[in-house]
């Protein structure tokens, strides 16, 4: 039971495997949560897909938010706001909301499985197409449209589904598709339809609306103009509603949405955000505890901060004033968080998935996970004490140095950013007729720093571009690694921020959704309908405040400095810099070879 005093805000996100939610307090504190696991169906016949169930996951957070209303004892009268966050997969229905299946060879009629995983790679040949065109939307992505994104998945769909089932369908962004299904309201996130739908808002690069049809018409996906792209959520101010980040979606929770969630009817649901944007604004505005003492911020201060929200797969946010365009990184995107700024997302399509399928697949894994139960304690412990151990041995004054002749290079699942190369795969150079516990350590250790290298590679291509990156905010399950994290502060030559907690940010950052579109219901402000003007000059008035409730409600942090004592360490790991980046060219030139003999 709490005692704090109200009002409460929840934040819900949906990951790559789950659905949590959490109750939070006008300080930012965290007094309840809960998780539970979401269902992702796969292909045995094709390894390109990844499939999900709305309906499975809307089951999963309402099961969530009751869980944290009892065990918090918080009354549902006291929550006012509620903000959700999911990855970037694309949700189907018909025109009523009800899932339309996805799966390859189906009859893609009414089914629970109508979401494409982000992870799904099943679009190659549309996102070649789509990239082919040499369109303006591609100036927003980086050049390179990557085949996570929806359109080539929408058109994917386009080419399998009958033609009469296509037409009838709603195509969403999953954050989009959660804030609908709690209100009724077809209005879009500007985050979701920038970073992932081909959206150019209006006014950027000659767009008029948002939409651009040469593009649509280019690609064959004329069926989405006839109806003025009412299948994407239409045009703004015409028959659609864009908004930005927290901006209060329709006229808050249905009665059923309600029902289902344990919470009152009219609670106000903030505009959604893509995961990686929400773990953004849950650390970005956060001081540090062992930090100078004047951490005065401001939004513009923004700009030199860099977010890297760490989980199956990570995420690099950086906000600017203006747009600044780096090939292979995605973006820039204007209003996708904050009205008026740019957003800019580098990306690893696998790194917590990376370090676990090494160790998986390794022949020691099975007997040090059985260890590691036995003595209550987790494997990475056990790695870890392989490796201090080795290092003691081997006299290495760093870990750096047992790796030496032991070369990772990471793009398993293809490379996101800053190649935004999806045919890339990795690489390992030093291998041994070894299966000890020994050379697991070794190769567990040897893909933590080419994760790092891969960051480096990132923010190197971003600051030679325009970007001033200062600091690194990290968030998500890998915070927990210590040696992980200096590793990379180590790697990339900058501070790395910690969070108040590895678990919080994002759900925390859409809790604070939650309260800004409560707030904006309270001063009166109604953007159910198509009020466009209404809703952009809403934005703009009111963007300073939503930074400062970032500022209010995000717990310090610490800093992790790179070491500066010993120059050995800078030595090694510029050194296996530039054996990292040759393996790209390496990689390059011997698939050219071998493509030329085929």
């Amino acid at each position: 039971m709490t005692s704090n005093a109200g009002p409460f805000y929840i934040g819900v996100d949906v990951g790559t495997g789950s659905a949590r939610a959490a109750l939070v307090n006008l300080e930012g504190t965290i007094l309840s949560e809960s998780t539970y696991a979401t269902k992702t169906h796969r292909l045995e016949s094709d390894a390109r897909i990844f499939e999900q169930s709305t309906t499975n996951i809307w089951s999963q957070i309402c099961t969530a938010v009751k869980d944290v209303l009892k065990s918090s004892g918080v009354s549902k009268d006291d929550v006012k706001g509620l903000g959700f966050d999911a990855t970037c997969s694309l949700a189907v229905t018909d025109a009523q909301g009800q899932p339309i299946q996805v799966t390859p060879k189906s009859t893609f009629t009414p089914g629970d499985r109508n979401v494409i995983l982000w992870a799904d790679h099943r679009a190659e040949e549309e996102a070649k197409l789509i990239n082919s065109t040499g369109n303006m939307v591609l100036n927003y992505v980086g050049k390179t449209m990557s085949l996570e994104m929806e359109i080539p998945k929408v058109l994917w769909l386009k080419k399998h589904m009958p033609a009469d089932v296509f037409q009838k369908c709603m195509f969403f962004d999953l954050p989009d598709y959660l804030t609908y299904r709690a209100t009724g309201d077809t209005a879009r996130s500007n985050c979701s339809l920038v970073c992932k739908c081909s959206y150019v808002p209006p006014g950027v690069d000659g767009s008029e609306l948002g939409w651009q049809p040469d593009f649509f018409k280019t690609i064959g996906l004329d069926d989405l103009i006839k109806n003025d792209f009412a299948q994407l959520g239409g045009i703004p101010g015409r028959n659609g509603m864009v908004l930005t980040a927290g901006q209060p979606v329709g006229r808050g929770l249905t009665e059923q949405a309600a029902a289902e969630l344990g919470l009152q009817a009219g609670t106000a649901v903030g505009s959604g955000l893509i995961d990686a944007y929400a773990g953004w604004v849950g650390t970005i505005a956060a001081k540090a505890k062992n930090g100078p003492k004047d951490q005065s911020t401001n939004l513009i201060d923004s700009q030199y901060r860099l977010a890297a929200i760490a989980g199956t797969s990570t995420c690099h946010c950086i906000q600017s004033p203006e747009g600044i365009l780096v090939d292979g990184v995605w973006g820039p995107y204007k209003h996708a968080v904050f009205p008026g700024m740019w957003m800019n997302e580098g990306g690893q399509s696998s790194t917590g998935q990376l370090i676990d399928f090494i160790i998986d697949t390794h022949p020691a894994s099975e007997r040090l996970k059985g260890l590691a139960q036995e003595k209550g304690t987790s494997i990475f412990a056990l790695l870890h004490g392989i490796l201090d151990d080795l290092s003691k041995e081997r006299n290495a004054p760093t870990l750096s140095h047992l790796t030496h002749d032991l070369t990772i290079y990471p793009d398993l699942h293809g490379n996101r950013s800053p190649l935004a190369d999806s045919s890339m795969r990795g690489l390992i150079s030093g291998l041994k007729l070894d299966q000890g516990s020994s050379d697991l350590a070794l190769k567990y250790y040897a893909t933590l720093e080419a994760i790092a290298l891969q960051t480096r590679h990132i923010i190197e291509s971003m600051n030679a571009k325009g970007h001033q990156i200062k600091r690194l905010y990290m968030s998500g399950g890998q915070v927990k690694n210590a040696v992980f994290m200096q590793l990379m502060a180590d790697t990339c030559g900058i501070d790395v921020q910690l969070p108040y907690s590895h678990s919080a940010s994002v759900v925390a950052g859409s809790a604070i959704l939650g309260r800004f579109a409560h707030e904006l219901q309270e001063k009166g402000i109604d953007l159910s309908g198509v009020q466009q003007d209404l809703a952009e000059k809403a934005s703009f008035e009111h963007r300073d405040r939503l930074w400062q409730l970032m500022v209010d409600m995000t717990k310090p942090g610490t800093l992790v400095h790179p070491n500066t004592k010993d120059e050995t360490i800078k030595r090694i790991l510029d050194a296996k810099y530039t054996v990292f980046t040759e393996a790209i060219e390496t990689q390059r030139r011997w698939r050219s070879i071998v493509s030329k003999a085929m």
